[in-house]
Parts: structure tokens; sequence; C-alpha cells
């Protein structure tokens, strides 16, 4: 296999974006990405494009937009993982040596309302929804652990203090602890501003070959690691979380892969779409022992100036989430953090790996159906 890099970034607005069509979304995200690579469309060798709710054959739709029609393209969906799941689908074209140049585009353009259950969900139509299914990890983790209402606020005021920086971001406004708390409650302890809004936006990246990296005279981001997880069924005697195993397993085949541990990573988006997302994803990703959460959180190691700032976006909290740009999204902030492009959000000293996490869907009784770890570096 031979190492693959990430060549060119690029974003659409994240928000209510009613006024374009979602290939247009997608044309915009991924024209940025061209540009950023200053690199000819004409080299680019194949694309993938992750949405969730786009219908048929979106990525060739937007690559028409693109002047790229006729390169051969691959649609993904896996739920809140659609986008990171292109991303690793398309480093692993690359690394195999099936393309020199690819295209990954991640979007979505979200309705209103709760998403639509399967027939097969009998616990969503049982009312186990997702903001139900966090809050009762909430409950359990507080139960069980050193964490309160204040913490799980406190997620929510950092991130938003983070998206309060980034331009594209949903939300850029900060808040209190008090505003958070406040907040109309959706599932007990999760208030409204816990839990992330339904946005549409895109995120795009170019990723080639070393060859192609050094052409572009840009400082050199690199694919560490690219690890796909599933869900699988865990007995409840053993006392496990099936969901928990799931981001334990996946991050630990991805710092493998990497030649590193959870000590090493200096930079990280998580799948924070409610408060207790990114609480679990600290224990799950190793970055404290397990129960140990809260620590992060009131020791500020999380917040900009921190030993491991994470969700320096703003995350899905403030970014938004709209499910097949989110991981995606992950990946154009964790190389720009990478290349010292995150202006008055940037981490000093600059870090040298970033770590991206997401989970997504749900499976009755296996719990989360998908994740995806990436590990990035200079």
């Amino acid at each position: 296999m031979q190492n693959v890099y990430v060549l060119g970034t690029g974003l659409a607005k994240f928000g209510k974006r009613d006024d374009v069509w979602l290939e247009e979304l997608g044309r915009e995200a991924g024209e940025a990405a061209l540009i950023d690579s200053c690199l000819a469309r004409t080299q680019i060798d194949m694309a993938f494009c992750g949405h969730a709710f786009g219908g048929r054959v979106v990525g060739q739709r937007l690559l028409a937009q693109l002047g790229l029609s006729g390169i051969p393209t691959i649609n993904v969906e896996n739920a809140c993982t659609t986008g990171a799941t292109a991303f690793h689908l398309a480093y692993q074209a690359v690394a195999h040596g099936d393309a020199e140049l690819v295209l990954v585009i991640g979007l979505d353009q979200m309705a209103s309302g709760l998403i639509d259950a399967t027939k097969s969900d009998f616990e969503g139509a049982l009312g186990r929804t997702l903001p139900g299914k966090y809050a009762l990890r909430a409950n359990r983790y507080i139960a069980l652990h050193d964490l309160t209402v204040n913490d799980l606020a406190d997620i929510v005021v950092k991130n938003r203090a983070f998206g309060a920086q980034n331009s594209i971001a949903h939300f850029q406004e900060a808040v209190t602890r008090e505003e958070v708390l406040g907040s109309r409650m959706i599932a007990e302890p999760l208030t409204l501003f816990q839990c992330c809004p339904s946005v549409d936006g895109a995120a795009a990246a170019l990723i080639g070959t070393e060859k192609l990296a050094k052409q572009i005279g840009k400082p050199l981001v690199k694919i560490f690691a690219s690890a796909l997880g599933a869900g699988k069924y865990i007995p409840s005697s053993e006392g496990k979380s099936p969901d928990d195993e799931l981001v334990r397993a996946t991050a630990q085949k991805a710092y493998a892969m990497a030649g590193c541990g959870p000590e090493d990573i200096q930079v990280a988006e998580v799948h924070d779409a409610f408060s207790i997302g990114e609480v679990l994803a600290y224990d799950n990703l190793g970055f404290c022992k397990p129960g140990e959460a809260a620590r992060l959180i009131r020791d500020r190691v999380t917040w900009l100036g921190g030993k491991l700032p994470v969700s320096t976006s703003g995350g899905l909290l403030s970014r938004g989430h709209p499910l097949g740009a989110t991981g995606m999204a992950q990946i154009v902030e964790i190389t720009r953090q990478l290349r010292s492009e995150s202006g008055s959000r940037q981490i000093d000293p600059l870090p040298k790996l970033g770590l991206a996490q997401c989970t997504g869907g749900a499976i009755p009784v296996v719990g989360t159906a998908s994740c995806c770890v990436h590990i990035l570096g200079r």
C-alpha cells in the first residue's frame, strides 16, 4: 500500500440553505477544494460522494456541474458516518493504486422533524429516538461516574465558543452554562442546546499520492490511519455497551495502523451530536481513564489552549449535522489545523497528529451501526 495525502479541502456554508439545490452545495465545496489544491480537475481519476438523503446518483449530478462528467463515481450512504465512510473508501482506492487523485464530497440537505424510521426499527416505534437514547447514556454515565449536568453544559459552552470563530458554522454565538441549562428540555438531562442542529451543508477534499502531494507546495498532511467498524450484538449479561465497544475497537484499529496511541493526539473532532457524545468519546478514544471524562472538561484540557483541544470547528453542536457532510467536515478541520489555517481558533503550538471520529445509525438490539476513526498527521 502507498502513502495517501490530503491535497485540498473545501466547505460550503452550513445552515438552512433553501436558496440552492443540493448539487450546488456540493459544487461550492468541490470548487473550493480544487482551488485549495492548485491541481487541475482533469487530473482527477475517481470520485466518492457521501449523502444520506440526496436520492439517486447525486455524485454524478454534482460532478457534471463541476465539469467532471465521465469520471467513475461511487455514491455512499452509511447514516451519520456517510462522509467519513466515503473518505475511507477513497483512501483505500489511492492506497491500493486504483487512483492517483480522488475527489471526496459529503453533503446533505436535511428535512425538518425526525428522521424516518425503517419498518423493522421496533425500538424507534416504541419511542427510543436518538435524543432518548443519548439521554439514557447520559443518565447512566452520571449515575456511575463523576459527571454533572454542569459538565455537559460546559461541553456546549466550549463548542459554541469555537463555533463563534468559524465562519461556516450554523451557530456563531457564544453561550453561557446558564443559557444551555435554561434551554428547553428535550430528553432529560439533555436540553435543546445540547442537541446538534439539523442543517444543510457540504464538505470536500482531494486526496492523492505522495508524488502529487509534493507538487502542490503546501504542508504535507498524511492519512496515517483510516479505520471503519460496524456494531455487533453483545449479550447484556456481559455488562458492556455495544456502542462504546464499537468506538473503542475502531479507535484501537486506527491507533495500530498509525503506530501511535491516544496520548499522541493533539487535536480531535468527535461525534458530539449530543453533549454526552463528546464525553463518551473522551472515554472510548482513550483520552482519559474510563469514567474520568469530567476531569478533561473541568481542567479545560479540551479547550483552546489545553493539551488536547476537541471539536475546534465548533463540532456538530455548533457547525450543525448534515449527515453526509459531517465526517468530511471533520477531515477538513483536522487538515486545516495541521496546516495552521484555522485562524483565531488555531492550536498553538502547531499539532502534529489529529483524529476524527464519528458514529452513525442504530440497529435494534445491536446498537450503533457504524464508526469511523481517521488519524492525520504532518
